[in-house]
């Protein structure tokens, strides 16, 4: 889904007037000699607008709380404030910057995988914990399963295994059905398919990144990639017919 990116830029500004560093005149007849600054809106209508602000960000810039630099205690918003001025500028001048440095190739938005993965990978991801974003996506995925074939005796590669499968469902057996099953080559490629992919992430993808100890960090446009893939088998789970 795309960015309105009028309104986003709304929404931006709104937080950068209000959190805006000023400051406060002094009482009537009275002078006050002080360096301290002030917003300029309110504690209340700043964190109201910060959670907004802050699901944009997430959208615009998803590194911005790791790489976007911040200082407490100039003020508690200093970090939010750069990050949104850096949004602001990603969100009118992006397409113009790709197509004068000849970078037209289509972006992955973590935000635009499927919900399952990104419910769970978000929050890891978030504090740069890449490796485990992945492990918990893949897990979210497993359960999501689980609870669309009602099964817990079967879990990751031997549950999908069983779901993909393309054999007729069998009592406590149920199964997954990417297509009709009119016993075309299609169907039986597809239904293999499915489960030799899904294999595929469990054995080389989940399995390594939780159980290989020390291994080092993820980097982050690898870890993407690995989050697309169960993305991919989330969206094939979740619009799967189930068969009993």
């Amino acid at each position: 889904m795309s960015i309105d990116v009028d309104w986003a830029r709304g929404e931006l500004a709104r937080f950068l007037e209000l959190t805006e560093l000023y400051r406060p005149p002094d009482p009537p007849g009275m002078t006050v000699w002080t360096t301290r600054k002030s917003n300029r809106g309110s504690q209340e209508d700043i964190v109201a607008s910060a959670h907004v602000v802050e699901q944009i960000l997430d959208r615009v810039l998803p590194d911005w709380r790791t790489e976007v630099p911040g200082n407490g205690r100039i003020n508690r918003w200093s970090q939010h404030r750069e990050a949104a001025q850096r949004a602001d500028v990603a969100l009118q001048r992006d397409a113009e910057i790709q197509e004068r440095l000849g970078d037209t190739a289509p972006r992955l938005n973590a935000g635009s995988l499927h919900p399952w993965v990104w419910s769970a990978a978000g929050p890891l991801w978030r504090g740069g914990h890449f490796r485990e974003a992945v492990t918990a996506a893949a897990r979210k995925v497993n359960r999501q399963t689980q609870d669309k074939v009602g099964r817990r005796d079967a879990t990751e590669t031997a549950l999908f295994q069983s779901v993909f499968s393309k054999d007729g469902p069998k009592p406590g057996q149920p199964r997954l059905r990417l297509m009709p099953d009119d016993g075309s080559d299609t169907f039986r490629s597809v239904q293999r398919g499915a489960a030799a992919f899904a294999e595929g992430c469990y054995a080389g993808i989940r399995n390594p990144n939780s159980h290989e100890d020390g291994l080092p960090e993820l980097p982050e446009h690898e870890a993407l990639e690995q989050l697309a893939a169960f993305s991919v088998l989330a969206r094939w789970v979740d619009t799967a017919t189930l068969t009993t």
